[in-house]
């Protein structure tokens, strides 16, 4: 893997020098677009609005439109902006892990220790698991301050984005039912089911992103001329609107594996 940043974890007047790798790679088929006319390969280009030309990268900068007029901005300038947090992830403070909700989650990435820092990376690894708690800190990574927590994976430590609380929508104007009652037998039958589909042993592994296959073999089948029939499927919704009814159904209904 390559390391996408580097820098050093600030926990208090310890350092702890660290490489930043990403968690996570897209597993989707890889498709281009094309012209459905003689399928010729569509290509981006950045075209000055002004001339109607083609911009080289090398002569692309970014800026802000300021008062009309756009202001520049360097390399150099982005890490004036916030030079500690370009260079070090600042541990600000400590929280229980419940205490984030999750839908402030955003990115996964893997910390891994440069050479002198494995024992400061250690410690705070253990310190983080026999607190049971989190750290929570910011940095800088491509122009970009992030927010984010530490907690520990095992022998790693994991590196979480999270969003900034004024990046969360409010949800106030969606029609979210407030007092609808549930019946105790409702309540109960729903907890039976929900029993029912509880393994003894909960494993994500199980789960397999089958689509990109499905998908794959239709590809093969037009490569080699095949007609494709559309599978047929249709959602049925249930003829009664009695809750209980519905959930005996369920609980009747023999178990389906994870696909």
């Amino acid at each position: 893997m390559r390391a996408i940043w580097s820098g050093s974890i600030g926990f208090g007047l310890v350092n702890i020098p660290v490489r930043l790798f990403s968690a996570t790679h897209d597993s989707r088929l890889d498709l281009d677009m094309l012209d459905k006319n003689g399928h010729a390969n569509i290509r981006y280009a950045r075209i000055n609005s002004s001339t109607g030309k083609e911009v080289p990268w090398e002569n692309i900068v970014k800026g802000y439109k300021y008062h009309d007029d756009y202001v520049v901005l360097t390399d150099e300038d982005f890490e004036k902006a916030s030079p500690k947090k370009s260079k070090m992830i600042e541990i600000n403070e400590f929280a229980k892990e419940e205490q984030i909700a999750t839908t402030y989650y955003e990115t996964p990435y893997y910390l891994e220790p440069v050479k002198g820092g494995e024992k400061a990376y250690v410690l705070l690894r253990e310190a983080l698991k026999t607190s049971g708690k989190v750290a929570v800190g910011e940095y800088v990574m491509r122009n970009k301050m992030s927010l984010c927590l530490l907690k520990p994976l095992g022998d790693m430590l994991l590196l979480l984005n999270i969003r900034f609380p004024e990046e969360i929508r409010d949800y106030d104007d969606l029609a979210i039912p407030k007092d609808i009652a549930v019946k105790p037998a409702e309540l109960k039958m729903a907890n039976a089911l929900i029993n029912q589909l509880t393994p003894k042993k909960f494993s994500l592994d199980k789960y397999k992103d089958n689509y990109d296959e499905e998908l794959m073999k239709i590809i093969e089948a037009k490569a080699k001329g095949k007609k494709i029939t559309q599978p047929k499927f249709k959602i049925v919704h249930s003829k009664s609107k009695d809750l209980m009814a519905q959930l005996k159904a369920s609980l009747d209904t023999p178990k389906k594996k994870a696909s």
